[in-house]
């Protein structure tokens, strides 16, 4: 059989007839796919979220919010953020850190509404916010910049908080040399002071209040927080002596060091000086560590009760006695009509969130 008749055969003839339309069939495919990509027609043009108009509007509020704490904060956010922090506890931290961490305002209520597109048909939710909305919402705001402590609304505070201000890189150096939160030393700061200002009225309206200056004591104790030059002599001790119980550690023991000869004038000129404090807060970020560090070694850790800690910086090492039952107190200071102790003042500004972006809150009061 020759090569003709081989494909004269009907099967063949059938075979060969299905390669060449099966071939031309996938030039055409290969074509067409081709035209297809060429002409965009697998562009995926996606579709219009659900949620566009609700995304528009949150996008909307960056535009009518107001800088202003007091309507960024209003009622309605506080509810919300205290509903989100019970129901979803996450979510609310995540609101806050990033508040916190942004500084911006303006962003809460847009991150609120972004987390309540997903509880739109969260009833739970929804009535808890009406529940809380009805009890606060009632509720007026008759003073915007009215401090619930009450001494913190007088004008020697204000008056001192900008004087403070003024002090605060050298405030935080100290904090840094002596391995003491900043707030701790401003704290022992802010009850000298408001004491002084409350013993010396009429200098306080002819010179502290007008120039919003620090008081700078130079007799009997000296510097803005009222060191005794024996307590200063104490401190000095305390940094070398590695068998006292105040000892700080090898890496603060030369921190006082003086360049040359040492004696009580050149001491107290340390600490009077009225162009640079930094050493009457080292000397002070000295003495809350040694006395925590006394008290810490006698089994009783009060780091995290600055109330003590500014009370026994008020009485004086002397004074100091460890135990197991610490009482908060020391001088009593008039301000206003109210009758307060040392170590109320420090713990009131402490804990009150005050020049906070100027002296956070440190993760350990210390570093040892």
């Amino acid at each position: 059989m020759n090569l003709k008749e081989f494909f004269d055969k009907k099967p063949v003839r059938i075979i060969r007839k299905v390669f060449v339309y099966g071939f031309a069939l996938f030039g055409l495919g290969v074509f067409g796919a081709w035209a297809v990509y060429e002409l965009g027609l697998t562009n995926n043009r996606g579709l219009v979220d659900k949620n566009n108009r609700y995304l528009a509007s949150i996008s909307e509020d960056s535009k009518t919010v107001s800088q202003d704490s007091t309507v960024v904060f209003n009622t309605e956010n506080y509810v919300k953020l205290l509903t989100l922090g019970k129901l979803y506890p996450h979510n609310a931290k995540l609101i806050i850190d990033g508040l916190r961490n942004s500084k911006n305002d303006k962003q809460v209520t847009q991150m609120i509404r972004a987390c309540e597109m997903y509880l739109q048909n969260d009833e739970n939710y929804k009535n808890l916010v009406a529940k809380g909305n009805s009890v606060y919402g009632s509720a007026s705001v008759k003073d915007n910049n009215k401090n619930a402590i009450e001494w913190m609304n007088t004008i020697e505070w204000q008056a001192l908080k900008a004087s403070i201000i003024k002090d605060s890189a050298a405030i935080n150096k100290a904090a840094r040399i002596t391995g003491v939160e900043p707030r701790m030393i401003v704290g022992c700061l802010v009850g000298e002071q408001i004491r002084l200002f409350n013993s010396k009225r009429e200098m306080f309206k002819k010179y502290l209040g007008p120039v919003k200056v620090l008081s700078v004591q130079s007799q009997f104790s000296f510097g803005v927080n009222g060191i005794k030059d024996f307590t200063a002599r104490m401190v000095e001790d305390h940094l070398k002596d590695k068998t006292s119980p105040f000892y700080m550690g090898e890496k603060y023991e030369h921190i006082l060091d003086y360049n040359g000869a040492v004696n009580d004038s050149i001491r107290i000129k340390r600490l009077v000086n009225y162009q640079d404090h930094t050493y009457s807060y080292i000397y002070t970020g000295c003495i809350i560590h040694q006395t925590r560090n006394q008290w810490k070694r006698a089994g009783f850790d009060i780091s995290n009760r600055p109330d003590i800690l500014f009370t026994l910086f008020n009485v004086g090492f002397a004074a100091s006695n460890p135990s197991a039952d610490p009482q908060c107190g020391g001088s009593h200071i008039t301000v206003g009509d109210k009758v307060y102790t040392f170590g109320v003042i420090g713990f009131d500004f402490y804990f009150s969130g005050e020049l906070a972006d100027y002296f956070p809150y440190w993760e350990n009061r210390f570093l040892d």
